[in-house]
Parts: structure tokens; sequence; C-alpha cells
């Protein structure tokens, strides 16, 4: 049986420039085409429109003083102005810096103080967040800080004023492997980690991502996913513009219903979410009122997707070409992606197959060595995607990044014979009961198949006779019933004895980051206390 290692098919050559010119080019060919719809803010412009004020962005920064390779940090809900910046930022040179819009003040502060951001751009609030207040406080402790300026306001227009001088000059050595872009990783314990992005990066995944889509200059595609995060300025703006599609920005953070009624009065040809924005897109009470007809494509990424959910998207939400994307931020972000052509067990059950110009491979987490197919290793990759390392962190970038230039992406997998790969679980969360590997996926999956499950989330907890045991916690469709009992009565005799939970906890919701990805640990933490068990081990 051949060793699970997989490089990826190359026939469409990478995109050897920058960002800016990579918009120029779009721009001259696709002009009067609608770029970018953002619900909220009634904006609607055509890539001509967009490279212009995109132009006056980038001239702003350098009249403000900024120079190719100078950090600003970006810290808002999705917006017009996010886009501006972005790619206002790109043909400056400057490094932007995405920072998280749920951050607190003192991950605020260690951001900015660990990137050297010199200029920040911010929304004047978010939900309850009153960031004019939170930078005032951080920015005594930020000695690189020189400015920041909050969108709408008056500083927002004096700093874009500057940009209307056409005779500043924009920066003309840029190259395609300067770093352009800093996402801080949610670590989940400690402070995180910023991640350095090249143009080459980002750009090239943006571009096969939607590749893989088959998008083109005809697609309109909502981007409900924020913007701090790759999936929204990489899969989704990035993807649009190196095919001259338009973005549909629905809201400033994702809402269900303000979601659908893009996709209905935007007629958007392909949606883009983690599974847990489709759950609550489908459940949503109005669904059925809601024409999604013009949905063909879509990407599912951040977190598996259970079997049923993406049936039901395909089923409900027309996306019969739905793609399901798998990655890291570190990876700029995405290495394997199903095709619209997959067969739809394939769709359902595998995260796809290596990406064009990737190479991936499983390993022994202990000893290194490939794995043979079929078997859980971690998946490792190398490829043009792998970011420059972590921002000023050489220690934490060489743990990550090996001597060969494989990424570690501490995730568990399996690959079959045609090269499909499969997430199992993480390393760290594989759970490991009287000497028997349990993968919280495979558990998960098969709850997924009781009627009254919604979703469902698994995890390992201490256990002084096994070591660890399984527990589930279960959030219950609406209008369906059922208690921790029956759930486990479900489980026996269906999967093995020691993969049945032997905790099952009903919840109402789980604990998330703001990309909608689930806090497994917080769960961990909150059970262990709460039935007063031994510390998790580390």
């Amino acid at each position: 049986m051949p060793l699970s290692y997989a490089n990826g098919p190359s026939t469409t050559p990478l995109l050897g420039e920058t960002i800016g010119d990579n918009l120029e080019r779009t721009a001259a060919e696709h002009g009067d085409r609608e770029a970018l719809v953002v619900c909220h803010q009634d904006v609607r412009w055509t890539y001509s429109e967009l490279n212009e004020r995109v132009d006056r962005v980038a001239r702003a920064l350098v009249a403000a003083g900024l120079e190719p390779g100078d950090r600003m940090g970006v810290w808002s809900p999705n917006c017009a102005e996010w886009v501006l910046v972005q790619y206002g930022s790109a043909k400056a040179g400057v490094v932007l810096v995405n920072v998280n819009p749920a951050y607190r003040t003192s991950e605020l502060a260690f951001v900015l103080r660990q990137s050297g951001c010199r200029l920040l751009v911010a929304a004047e609030a978010f939900k309850a967040s009153d960031y004019v207040a939170m930078v005032d406080e951080v920015t005594p402790d930020c000695p690189d800080l020189e400015r920041s300026v909050y969108f709408g306001t008056p500083g927002w227009d004096e700093l874009l004023s500057a940009g209307d001088d056409p005779t500043i000059e924009l920066p003309q050595a840029l190259q395609f492997d300067d770093p352009i872009n800093i996402q801080y990783t949610s670590g989940t314990t400690g402070f995180p980690k910023g991640a350095t992005l090249s143009h080459h990066n980002i750009l090239n995944n943006g571009f096969f991502v939607s590749e893989a889509c088959r998008h083109t200059f005809e697609d309109r595609v909502c981007i409900p996913v924020p913007f701090y995060h790759c999936f929204g300025i990489v899969m989704g703006n990035l993807g649009c513009t190196t095919h001259g599609a338009c973005m549909v920005v629905p809201a400033p953070s994702f809402e269900p219903g303000a979601t659908l009624e893009a996709v209905q009065q935007e007629r958007c040809t392909s949606l883009y979410g983690v599974p847990t924005m489709f759950i609550a897109a489908l459940a949503h009470p109005a669904f059925a009122s809601f024409e999604l007809g013009s949905l063909r494509t879509g990407i599912m990424a951040g977190s598996p997707c259970p079997e049923e959910v993406m049936r039901k998207v395909i089923e409900r939400m027309h996306m019969e070409d739905v793609t399901i994307a798998y990655g890291m931020t570190e990876t700029s972000p995405v290495s394997t992606q199903t095709g619209a052509d997959d067969e739809l067990e394939r769709r359902v059950g595998t995260v796809g197959r290596v990406h064009p110009h990737v190479e991936v491979k499983l390993v022994d987490p202990v000893t290194g060595a490939c794995v043979e197919r079929g078997e859980p290793g971690e998946l490792c990759t190398r490829a043009y995607s792998v970011m420059l390392g972590y921002f000023d962190e050489p220690s934490k970038t060489a743990e990550a990044i090996d001597g060969a230039g494989w990424m570690h992406t501490g995730d568990l997998a399996t690959m079959d014979d045609d090269g499909y790969l499969k997430i199992v679980g993480r390393s760290k969360d594989m759970i490991i009961r009287g000497g028997e590997n349990v993968y919280p996926r495979e558990v998960e999956e098969f709850l997924y198949t009781h009627e009254a499950v919604a979703d469902v989330q698994v995890v390992g907890l201490p256990d002084e006779r096994y070591g660890e045991e399984v527990a589930a916690f279960v959030i219950v469709a609406e209008g369906a019933s059922t208690d921790p009992d029956a759930l486990r009565e479900f489980c026996r005799g269906r999967i093995a004895h020691y993969k049945v939970p032997r905790y099952v906890t009903l919840v109402d919701a789980f604990p998330m980051t703001v990309t909608g990805k689930v806090q497994k640990y917080k769960l961990r933490e909150r059970a262990i206390e709460e039935l007063g068990l031994a510390p998790a081990r580390s």
C-alpha cells in the first residue's frame, strides 16, 4: 500500500504578481462590472470605482508617512472601508495587521505592540465594545502606535483627503514575495502568534480556491465570514478580485437572516461559511420564504462539516457544486478542497484532495515517518502557501515549520488510495481510552445521524480507570426531544463500546470564536469543573 503523500496538480501556473498589480489587471478587464456590494452600507461599486478608491487609500497611506514593510492595523467588522484598506495597504506595500473584532484590551495591546503597528484604522464600536475607549486605554503601552483613525469620522476623512493628490507616487519596487499581511492565530493558551503572509501566499490561494469553485466574472459571492480572517479576505475577497467576480457583504458580522436576504436580493451564485453558519441559516424561522435558486456553489470550511448538514445545504439551498475546503491561517489558508465533480460521498465525507502546487503528507506524530494510506497521521503541508513565519518569533516558527519546509498542522487525517483526505481530529484532541484511540469526529458524525441531534461536539475527559472518557455535548434540534440515556442507548451496539460517550450533556449553544469555530477546550474545562474531575492531560 502506498504511503500517505500527495502532490497537487499544477497545470495552471501560479500568479507571479502583487495584489495591487492583480487588481489593476482585473479592473482594466472588468471595469464596468460590479466588484463590491455591501448591503448594510448601501455600497455598490464597479471594479473601476473600487480601484480608484483603493488608489486614494494607498496614496493616503504614503502621505501619512508609511513605507513598504511598515505595519498598520485594522480593527473592524466587515464593511466597505475594510476592503479599501486591504487593497490600499497592498498597493502601498504596508503590512496589514488583522485585529480580531472580539479582542479585549489585553489582546489588542499585545497585537499592536508585538507587530509594531504605526497606524490603526478601526470602527468606533462593535456590539458591546467601545473601540475608541479601548484604544485610548492601550495606546500608552504601544510605543510604535503613532495614530488611530476611526471609520466614518472626520479623522478618517482627513486621512483619505491626503490621497486626493494625484502627484503622490506609489512604491514601484514591490515584490510578490514581500510580506503584506499578518494574521494572529487564535491560540487556546497564551497569546496568539502572528502568521506573516506574502502577496504570493494569499493572492494565489484565493485564486486557486475560486478556481475549484469554477468562479468566473459572472459570479456573485456572498461573504458573511469575517474579513479579519483568511476565509474573508483571501478565499472571499481575493478569490473574487482574481476572477472579476462580485463580492457581496451582507452585514457587519454573520446574521443568518441578513445572509439569506443578501443571497436573494443580489442573486448570489456562491455562498461561503463555516458549518455553524449553514446550520444557523437552515434553522432560520423564515428559511422557506427565501428564494435561493441562484446559488450553485460555495465553500464550507473552518471546521469539519457534518454529513447531514452538507446534504441539507445541497438539497435545500441548491448548492449542488458546494465544496469543502481545509486549511489553516499559516497556509494562507487552503491546502485541500473537494471539487464540483466529486461524488456526493466524497464531498460529505472528506476534505478533498491536495490543491494545485501543494504537497501534503501524513506522518506518525511521534516518529515523523509517513503512515500507510488509510492510517491516521498528522497532516503536514509544503507549498507556496506556507507562511513566511510567525512575526518576530523565529523559535516558534521553527517549531511549526521543519527543516524540510513542512508545516505541521497538528491535525490528524487519513488519506485513501485516490488521495482524498478526511480529518479525524486534532492530535491534541484525540481521546485515548484504555489504550484505544477515539477520534472525536467519528463519534460526532455518528451522533449526527440521530434525528434529535442538531449539533454535537465530543471531547475527552480525564478518568482514573481508563485515562480518558468520551463526553458528548449535544444541541437538540428544534421541535425534537431526547435525553442523555436515550443518546447513549442509541450508540450501544452501533459503535464500539469504548466510543460510546460516558458523559452526555444537553446544551443550548457552544462557546465560539468570532469565526464560528467551537472552542472545545472551554467545553472540556467546564465539564471538568462541574463533574469535579482531575485536571485534563496536557
